[in-house]
């Protein structure tokens, strides 16, 4: 087995001088970086630092303004992804390339699939999908399973083995565990370990710092589109590193917390909630002015109980109420116009929060038009006064509101996504792990954010992945197990160990 000294002299990839501009905005200026066989390199940086602009020119979806691209010492102008995977470079983005309503083999072989006598082999198809599913330890997808209904975690794990089918020399994870359970998680680990040892050099792009510390050999810092410092593990402290990030001294990530007041008015309340195996007998309230939150391990029934809210789900059994009043949602317009209403940010910004092609600006009044409609029409001077307040109160970076919100960074496009639901004026908002993907700044700004609206009487329920961001942030969580609440944890018993043990379901648990 190789070890990443054996290839640390022999780059695989490298940007000289590379710059990128859209008009008058800088996207990258003058960067320098090499990636090298047998190393897994972390790319690190706040949102819009550059970092989505580095990998797209890496792998093909966008053209460098100024610079060289050298692959193999060689100088390379990819025209589109297919010519970067040709060459060995191969991305799994944030936004999965999955189609959803093709087969998993179909997706897994849409580039070139196996033939027989001049014709695509379906039996071949499914034998080659089984092969790279069980490469990624996915042996309970079968290959003819539509992608639309597989879960995000296990779509992500596809995207994964539909990489690993191009044979890399350069692998670029964009946020790859982003959406996977614990177990996928460890997985992913184990495979990026083996394409290490086999000499393939990996691009890791994450916010999460647990992870960096656990896998990279060397990260790179980008800031305001340059590249700020590579260094070698260890080389530097996790605070060291974030204050390279955003530019400035790191301060403590949560907003303080008020005193518990339990004589707040119940804004919603669950009584008996079930769907199905994955919701069973749930009840809950949320105060006004309280940030409530849903901890536990993914896929315990919190993002089914997020939907059964907003009235996605149907055939929910068990009773709802909305500032002391029963409701019966018939569905997520229901639950946006009752008394105190409802606003439900998504799990995928990008497939659920957001229409890509859309401008910023007409995202961001999309669920709000009733408000600005003036008889047939729409007041524009209003609409235009609210997005402007939205964008300067979220501090949303956009340098033409009228652009495609695609062309934000993954911040920004959640802090629309944020604003959008926001517009509606909601007196409950359900978040469905809103910073999931988000860097260290912006998830601050999100957080201020949220203690802002219980400041202003919003009841809050959020669902994170993140223990540390449960923990800071809520006033309570609750901890779900097999589509339960296990336990409910605040005050002292607010703490990482009694989550962890609640969700592994071991310890000392209250119903």
């Amino acid at each position: 087995m190789s070890s990443p000294a054996d290839f640390e002299a022999v780059p695989i990839l490298e940007f000289r001088g590379v710059s990128k501009r859209y008009g008058g905005v800088a996207a990258l200026t003058g960067v320098d970086f090499a990636a090298r066989r047998g190393m897994i390199h972390a790319v690190l940086g706040e949102n819009g630092a550059g970092k989505s602009t580095l990998i797209k020119i890496a792998s093909g979806v966008t053209d460098p303004s100024e610079g060289e691209i050298l692959v193999e010492g060689r100088t390379v102008s990819f025209r589109n992804p297919t010519e970067a995977m040709e060459a060995g470079v191969v991305c799994v983005f944030q936004e999965l390339s999955l189609i959803p309503d093709m087969t998993v083999a179909d997706n897994l072989s849409i580039v070139d699939p196996p033939r027989r006598f001049g014709l695509i082999s379906g039996r071949a198809q499914r034998r080659r999908a089984r092969e790279l599913l069980a490469l990624v330890g996915c042996e309970d997808v079968h290959p003819g399973e539509l992608v639309k209904n597989l879960p995000l975690s296990r779509r992500q794990m596809v995207e994964i083995a539909k990489a690993l089918a191009k044979k890399p020399k350069v692998l670029i994870l964009d946020e790859a565990t982003s959406a996977l359970t614990t177990e996928d998680v460890k997985r992913v680990y184990a495979i990026i370990r083996r394409l290490r040892s086999e000499g393939v050099a990996i691009l890791y792009v994450s916010h999460r710092m647990k992870e960096i510390e656990d896998l990279a050999d060397a990260a790179s810092v980008f800031r305001n589109g340059r590249h700020i410092e590579t260094f070698r593990k260890g080389a530097r402290s996790v605070d060291e590193i974030v204050q390279m990030m955003i530019g400035r001294e790191v301060t403590h990530p949560y907003p303080d917390k008020p005193a518990p007041s339990g004589d707040a008015p119940v804004a919603l309340s669950a009584r008996g909630l079930s769907w199905g195996r994955e919701l069973r007998s749930v009840s809950l309230e949320v105060r006004k002015g309280e940030i409530v939150g849903l901890g536990g391990l993914d896929g315990q029934g919190q993002r089914e109980l997020l939907l059964a809210l907003f009235g996605v789900l149907k055939n929910v059994s068990g009773a709802i109420e909305v500032a002391g009043k029963p409701v019966s949602f018939t569905g997520p317009r229901a639950a946006m116009r009752c008394d105190l209403p409802l606003a439900l940010i998504p799990e995928d910004r990008k497939t659920e929060g957001l229409m890509l092609p859309m401008s910023v600006e007409d995202n961001m009044s999309l669920a709000a038009l009733s408000r600005f409609q003036r008889g047939l029409s729409i007041d524009r001077s209003r609409e235009a006064a609210a997005i402007a307040e939205m964008v300067e109160g979220l501090k949303v970076k956009a340098g033409d509101l009228r652009a495609p919100v695609s062309n934000l960074s993954g911040g920004n496009q959640q802090k629309v996504v944020l604003a959008k639901w926001l517009m509606t004026r909601p007196g409950i908002v359900l978040l469905n792990d809103p910073t999931r993907g988000i860097d260290v700044g912006t998830k601050q700004e999100i957080y201020r954010l949220l203690r802002d609206l219980a400041g202003q009487g919003l009841a809050v329920l959020l669902y994170s992945t993140d223990y540390a961001e449960l923990i800071g942030c809520c006033d309570r969580v609750l901890v779900m197990y097999g589509g339960q609440i296990a336990r409910e944890l605040s005050g002292d018993g607010l703490n990482e160990t009694t989550m962890i043990e609640t969700a592994l379901n071991v310890g000392e648990r209250a119903a």
